[in-house]
């Protein structure tokens, strides 16, 4: 072990250069083992405990001496900082780490219905969710009863379901709907596909009707 001063330029020298002859410049390679140019290193063990700064090969003897690898995890500092771990298990991590970063940044987005909704504002909320749904986000569908329908719930249950139906080339229905207080709610994940059909052919499919549901003079809204 080095515990006399170093040279940090020594210490870096030819990292770069040789990472780029052997094509190892890109952002996501991990260098580990006989592949860390650095000649003298700061090392960490398995345990989290630093081991001060040392030469590299006594590292690399370390590390497999206990089964593990040598891994720079700190390149760009002097000296740079290398940990023995296993290296599998700390791909994975860093994988699963990854993923779970993406899903934390995904939205939700909510497109809100009523039961007496004309085909217009239909087919404009359908382009919305088919919109929200190919950009990767989670989408909300809610439908809020207004006055007496809320007597007739069935007509609510009815209506979401269809618009599920009408988009169902672009999301995936997470759970039922369910009916909280006065509002109908259900969410969705993206299920984009090749071949699926564009928002103009759904919209063509369900625009059948001057009115999705005419219940106005069955509830006596009017």
């Amino acid at each position: 072990m080095i515990n006399q001063q170093f040279n940090p330029a020594s210490a870096r020298k030819g990292n770069y250069s040789s990472d780029r002859k052997f094509g190892n410049s890109g952002k996501n390679f991990i260098r580990k083992n006989e592949r860390i140019r650095a000649k003298v290193i700061r090392v960490i063990d398995s345990n989290g405990q630093q081991l001060g700064i040392m030469q590299t090969m006594e590292a690399i003897s370390i590390a497999k001496s206990e089964g593990l690898d040598l891994v720079e995890i700190s390149p760009n500092v002097n000296p740079p900082i290398c940990k023995i771990l296993d290296f599998g298990k700390y791909k994975y991590n860093e994988k699963k780490n990854k993923s779970s970063s993406k899903q934390a940044s995904t939205k939700i987005k909510e497109v809100k219905l009523h039961v007496a909704i004309e085909l217009n504002d239909y087919n404009t909320k359908m382009r919305h969710a088919i919109e929200f749904l190919e950009s990767g986000n989670k989408l909300k569908l809610s439908l809020m009863f207004r006055g007496r329908e809320l007597t007739h719930p069935e007509l609510g249950f009815d209506l979401i379901k269809r618009f599920i139906g009408d988009i169902k080339p672009y999301g995936i229905q997470d759970c039922e709907p369910k009916l909280f207080g006065k509002i109908i709610s259900v969410f969705l994940s993206p299920c984009i596909k090749k071949g699926s059909k564009s928002d103009g052919e759904v919209r063509q499919q369900s625009g059948t009707s001057a009115k999705i549901l005419d219940v106005s003079e069955l509830l006596k809204l009017k």
